[in-house]
């Protein structure tokens, strides 16, 4: 398979990597103020950002492509610190990290299926969601450390939405052409079946931050057009050019830390995306 970009892909994880590590953590010791509701939703999203990642090197050092490899163990990278915030987020707020949710149990052994394209579909199911939950968390709290924290996990899931769409395009590029669309008319059913789990699950806390289950519903599914258009290459998929020469483009309004050279939107219609 052609995974010409990934390279760039590599640097640009690089570069955040980079950028993170000189970025001091947010200030802990100020602590943090949180509802009971969005409490207990915010530890289910962390045991899910918490999750193993062992199935994912395999499938994605048997693809063959050494770049794209290197790229999903920085992306894996990048999880791993999300879950590392929201556990010190936690932490602040006077509360601790809880064991998995059956949903989460339920993904886990979903993407133990065979096969990168089926791994990489059920990942970007988790990554569309999470940009409107994280949305949602930063710009519907009033406790400040909550929302930059929601805010920098935000802009790092708003970069991932298209590094999964460039891999994704090639993969299912690869299948008969009747059988594309199909393929991801099944994968808008599972962002359906998700979202609404996420609603009935996390209801409280979205009502808390401003948005009922209903809305959140419809904007996750209608989050799905632009990816699925980006996937099957009716819209422009742009992948960065070189580290440290992306594009600005605008963050969240709280605690993003993008600056004049954080990434630009890899997806043209990357607004509908958040």
């Amino acid at each position: 398979m052609s995974t010409s970009g990934f390279t760039e892909w590599t640097r640009h994880f690089e570069t955040e990597r980079d950028r993170r590590a000189a970025r001091p953590d947010p200030r802990w010791e100020s602590g943090a103020s949180l509802p009971p509701a969005v409490r207990a939703s915010v530890q289910r999203f962390q045991a899910g950002e918490d999750g193993d990642s062992s199935a994912l090197f395999a499938k994605a050092d048997a693809a063959g492509d050494p770049e794209y490899a290197a790229a999903v163990r920085l992306f894996v990278a990048e999880e791993q610190n999300h879950a590392r915030l929201l556990a010190l987020l936690l932490k602040a707020g006077g509360a601790t990290t809880q064991p998995g949710h059956w949903s989460d149990t339920t993904f886990a052994r979903l993407r133990r299926l065979p096969g990168l394209r089926t791994e990489l579909l059920l990942l970007m199911v988790a990554e569309v969601v999470a940009l409107r939950y994280y949305r949602a968390l930063r710009d519907g709290t009033d406790d400040p450390l909550t929302a930059e924290v929601a805010g920098r996990i935000w802009a790092d899931e708003e970069r991932h939405v298209p590094f999964h769409c460039a891999r994704l395009r090639a993969s299912i590029a690869e299948l008969p052409r009747a059988a594309r669309r199909p393929v991801l008319v099944g994968w808008r059913v599972m962002l359906l079946g998700a979202a609404l789990v996420v609603a009935a699950d996390h209801g409280r806390a979205l009502r808390r931050l401003g948005i009922g289950r209903g809305r959140f519903v419809a904007e996750v599914v209608g989050s799905g057009g632009p990816v699925v258009a980006a996937i099957l290459g009716t819209a422009p998929l742009r992948v960065p050019a070189a580290a440290g020469a992306l594009p600005h483009t605008r963050g969240p309004s709280t605690g993003s830390g993008q600056g004049a050279s954080g990434p630009g939107p890899v997806l043209a219609p990357s607004r509908r995306l958040g």
